[in-house]
């Protein structure tokens, strides 16, 4: 199994902290955000990550260099045009070749077992992929799953506006009381994903996005399996977040 890492974007509501280095490089307890992603990849046992740079490409690339540090092979493609999720992984295509791979955004963090949990549940069935998810009774928080008994996917619907929560609420796929399920941002897929992200056009605010992707997928009869993460479960959005963890014990 590979890895690709998103980690292109500026970080604009990280304000003055992204003027000179890209959100994937702020510190948390002494390392960088990418770096504590590095090493939870690694330690499930992956090797070969390519890492997809865009603004301040040039920091992350000469912080990680080659990765012999980490024990990784690291290669890097650079977004020159920061137009969404959904093209941003084809940079990879050609060093993904036929393996399975990780794909997470450059500012998330969870426990380092959470991405060997993930590998357990790809093998567990034939699955085209993992999406992860954690659970909030909030409904407006980001991308809503949802799954069928086999927690696998069945539908995903990105930022639903109100409209579109008063008619899941109608169509009994929101039931009140039960856990709403989030996108977790931290993916399994096979390079059938690919096949995918090819036939993209952009959404309605002008990008092309991953999850319209997982969707297309998803209809084409694709397995993706579920998996709830345990425990800590960040996404460094804003300062007060990056505060926050600091004053957490690593």
């Amino acid at each position: 199994m590979k890895a690709i890492i998103l980690a292109a974007g500026k970080g604009t509501r990280m304000r003055e902290l992204t003027n000179e280095l890209p959100k994937p490089m702020l510190k948390v307890h002494g390392k960088p955000i990418l770096e504590h992603i590095l090493e939870g990849i690694a330690a499930a046992g992956v090797h070969e990550v390519f890492i997809v740079t865009g603004f301040k490409a040039e920091v992350i690339e000469s912080y990680f260099g080659t990765g012999e540090k980490w024990k990784l092979k690291i290669a890097y493609g650079r977004q020159l045009v920061q137009d969404g999720t959904g093209k941003a992984p084809e940079l990879a295509q050609d060093f993904i070749g036929s393996s399975p791979f990780f794909l997470s955004y450059g500012d998330i963090l969870v426990r380092p077992e959470t991405y060997q949990q993930m590998v357990h549940r790809y093998n567990e069935d034939y699955f085209s992929g993992v999406l992860t998810v954690t659970g909030s009774e909030d409904v407006t928080k980001g991308g809503l799953v949802f799954f069928d008994e086999k927690f696998s996917l069945k539908r995903l619907v990105e930022k639903p506006s109100p409209a579109q929560l008063d008619e899941l609420q109608r169509d009994g796929w929101l039931k009140s009381g039960d856990t709403a399920w989030y996108n977790a941002g931290i993916y399994i897929f096979r390079p059938s994903l690919f096949d995918f992200t090819a036939k993209l056009q952009k959404s309605p605010r002008g990008e092309y996005e991953l999850t319209d992707a997982i969707s297309a997928l998803v209809a084409a009869h694709h397995p993706i399996a579920g998996m709830e993460i345990a425990g800590r479960w960040v996404d460094v959005r804003d300062p007060e977040v990056l505060a926050k963890l600091e004053k957490e014990q690593s």
